[in-house]
């Protein structure tokens, strides 16, 4: 994980992942989610090894999946262990229904 980045990400941006509770949990601790978004943020702290940054998975509204270390995987990309975070429902127009989960690992 320490020698992640945001461009080992940004390519899989739009596809598919599964999310699963790294350990233990059944079915119900584990969901199919798209990878949404890719942020780098600017470099603040001395000795920073890589640019900070977060993705943000989109996952189905229910069930919600509690903060804890996932399993990441994908065809491609492989898998990682994370933590994640769920940050609410995505941001929809005025008047439209959520569709998605989103879900936060950030990177520093």
């Amino acid at each position: 994980m320490e020698k992640l980045t945001a461009a080992d990400f940004r390519g899989h941006q739009g596809t598919r992942f599964r999310l699963a509770k790294a350990h233990g949990g059944g079915s119900a601790d584990s969901v199919e989610a798209e990878l949404a978004d890719v942020r780098e943020y600017p470099e603040s702290a001395m000795g920073t090894f890589r640019h900070p940054f977060s993705v943000v998975f989109h996952g189905p509204l229910e069930p919600v999946m509690s903060q804890g270390i996932y399993r990441v995987e994908h065809e491609s990309f492989g898998s990682a262990e994370l933590l994640l975070v769920p940050i609410g429902p995505n941001e929809v127009a005025p008047g439209e229904n959520p569709t998605a989960m989103r879900y936060e690992a950030v990177f520093g």
